[in-house]
């Protein structure tokens, strides 16, 4: 070993050491099956909620057929960014698909959610600009804001109120309102009419991350914008490909100007290869099964009524805002421990501790799927009787 790793090595050890003992290492378990309601990790099968597969489409028989044709046409690697040679008929068609989806003027493509959001925002704001940032918005976005070297002013969580204020108080060549539609860890929404009406008074733009919405909300799945009906004044509104889904990828529906100036200025876009082009094949084929069947949409819906309902009495606080139910529990080794307990009953449902959610925060998440029977979601609520999950302290 080389005397530079071994520092590096030692530097490692260190915090690796002070992770353990605060409870925020992290460890990879590998599963042995297809994402879905039920899974093999090791020798353990067990039903899963910890998935952003909402909609069951990962291992769906009509995506996987899509993707396999395509394998056998286009092969597996694309050999180059977009921009090079790795622009490919399916990533144009899915562009097209994705772009009649969202009502949107036009769509460009990137490799995930995470790569969008760092992109579009150094692409549209920088020195002299200013960006407002929801306080419990993804890293994505938090990391977006961070590069783009704009001023970036936090507001408290879904506070209209005092996001107009740092609207009327900030002085910026441009302005650009950032949030989630619907917040990963908590599961709660947006007031965006609200977020709407505020950035056309102060002229500012207004970016969406739909993550967790595309697919689950709006009459065809088009998410928060599409369900109260304001898209058409949403700037930006970036879908991921990797959760209802079912794939890998990420999209922003857009102005046809603003897609053009992603191609020129978006790096992740111009200096990654680009996605493999049977799984834009995929993604096309999800769209449609989204757009097209709201049977799952619909069984879902089920599932998170039936669950609100449960754990409201359990004595939980919950609410069907979306398909994620957070049970706050404060200090990670609590939430740990209850995640093993659940486990020890055949329910994966993992810890989520800081930094990604806050100090004294750390939880249980449960996602739901149409993937799930009724049984798994009683399973799980019976499971949490039985353990004595409660919220708090």
């Amino acid at each position: 070993m080389s005397p530079v790793t071994q520092v590096a090595d030692r530097w490692a050890r260190e915090d690796l050491e002070a992770l353990s003992a605060k409870g925020l290492r992290r460890v990879l378990e590998p599963l042995d099956s297809p994402q879905g309601a039920e899974v093999r990790v090791g020798d353990e099968r067990l039903v899963n909620f910890s998935s952003n597969d909402y909609l069951g489409l990962a291992a769906s028989p009509a995506v996987r057929a899509a993707v396999a044709a395509a394998l056998e046409r286009y092969g597996v690697g694309t050999g180059a960014s977009r921009l090079v040679v790795g622009d490919m008929v399916p990533h144009q068609r899915l562009e097209a698909r994705l772009a009649r989806f969202e009502r949107a003027e036009a769509v460009r493509l990137f490799n995930s959610g995470y790569a969008a959001n760092t992109g579009i925002l150094p692409a549209l704001v920088g020195p002299g600009d200013a960006v407002f940032s929801d306080a419990l918005n993804h890293a994505s976005l938090v990391d977006g804001c961070r590069l783009s070297r704009a001023r970036v002013v936090v507001y408290p969580h879904a506070d209209v109120a005092a996001l107009t204020r740092a609207l009327e108080q900030t002085p910026a060549r441009r302005k650009l309102v950032v949030t989630d539609s619907v917040f990963s860890m908590d599961g709660d929404v947006a007031p965006l009419r609200e977020l709407v009406a505020a950035c056309e008074a102060h002229g500012a733009a207004l970016m969406v991350d739909e993550a967790h919405a595309t697919g689950v909300l709006g009459a065809r799945g088009a998410g928060l914008c599409e369900a109260l009906g304001v898209e058409e004044r949403v700037d930006l509104r970036m879908g991921t490909l990797s959760k209802a889904l079912g794939g890998l990828g990420a999209y922003v529906a857009t102005s046809r100007a603003v897609a053009d100036l992603l191609v020129s200025r978006a790096r992740p876009f111009v200096y990654s290869t680009a996605l493999p082009a049977a799984l834009c094949a995929g993604a096309e084929c999800a769209v449609d099964l989204v757009e097209h069947d709201p049977a799952p949409r619909e069984r879902l819906w089920g599932h998170i009524h039936r669950f609100t309902n449960g754990l409201r009495a359990l004595g939980l606080p919950a609410e069907p805002r979306s398909a994620i139910f957070p049970v706050i529990l404060g200090e990670p080794s609590r939430a740990l421990d209850a995640a093993k307990r659940l486990r020890e009953a055949g329910l994966l449902v993992k810890a989520i501790r800081p930094p990604t959610v806050p100090d004294g925060t750390s939880r249980l998440r449960f996602c739901l799927s149409a993937a799930h029977t009724t049984g798994h979601i009683d399973l799980a609520l019976e499971t949490l009787r039985r353990v004595g999950v409660s919220c708090g302290p």
